[in-house]
């Protein structure tokens, strides 16, 4: 049965229209070569004026400015996209600290650990705009931690790197809760919608055992996406499983709602 998030989100997301290609270019620029225009013949006076219009900085275009706190959080996700049973989140999950609390042997994986229990993909040094939400879908106990952001590029094209190499080097590991418990952890790599510039998505799982041999399911989708200077994270999870179908909705739509208020600014000149 599809859950009702789900397809609120898609619904919005297909109605938004215009995400065949959410990019820095596309959404900001908006100027592009036109279909079948074919080469043109150039006059030695158009290639005269070409050569002066080369000149570096005095018609390169300027980069966009960091966004402002009150534009992003204008580009949060809210309840009402999400619709019943989502709600404003009451807290941390009581599985945050009962699983993602933990630590691993091998440095790359207790990094991982490490930025899923504090919410923080891109460090301390990565400084800028940071605004977060929070929704608790109540009926599954699930968890949706949604960002938005103005970092530096590079700062984020770090995150991005190294979060495409953890398939492979924390694929499959062993985490130790506070409480001593040990949890099976394995990352796989998630298809998230062709938006933003550069992304990349995460699913995390955690297996073990209650005290009482009783096993359990902790599943975290992980999704970072940049689009020009400007990037969504987000982590969406759970007990037992998550919808990869919401997860992909919310950076879809999230992606469009950040791209608007993008565009606003040069609507209003």
């Amino acid at each position: 049965m599809t859950r009702t998030p789900t397809r609120v989100l898609v619904v919005a997301a297909m109605s938004a229209g215009a995400l065949v290609s959410v990019s820095a270019c596309g959404l900001i620029v908006g100027v592009g070569p036109e279909p079948d225009a074919g080469p043109k013949e150039q006059t030695p006076a158009a290639s005269h004026s070409a050569a002066h219009s080369a000149k570096p900085s005095a018609t390169a275009p300027a980069a966009s400015p960091p966004l402002t706190e009150a534009q992003a959080q204008a580009a949060l996700l809210t309840q009402a996209d999400l619709g019943a049973p989502w709600a404003p989140t009451q807290g941390a999950a009581t599985w945050r600290d009962g699983v993602l609390k933990a630590h691993a042997d091998m440095p790359e994986c207790r990094k991982l650990l490490d930025a899923l229990y504090t919410d923080d993909l891109f460090g301390a040094d990565a400084t800028g705009t940071r605004v977060v939400t929070g929704l608790d879908d109540a009926m599954d106990q699930a968890q949706l931690r949604y960002q938005v952001l103005s970092l530096r590029p590079a700062d984020v094209d770090r995150t991005l790197t190294w979060m495409k190499t953890l398939p492979k080097s924390c694929a499959r590991f062993t985490a130790v809760t506070g409480r001593g418990a040990l949890q099976n952890v394995r990352v796989d790599e998630t298809v998230l919608p062709v938006v933003g510039d550069d992304r990349q998505g995460l699913r995390v799982t955690f297996t073990g055992a209650t005290a009482t041999g009783e096993q359990t399911l902790l599943t975290l989708d992980v999704a970072v996406v940049r689009v020009g200077e400007d990037t969504i994270a987000l982590t969406h999870g759970g007990p037992g499983d998550v919808s990869a179908d919401a997860t992909k909705a919310f950076v879809q739509v999230g992606a469009q709602r950040l791209a608007d208020i993008r565009k606003q600014p040069r609507l209003r000149v």
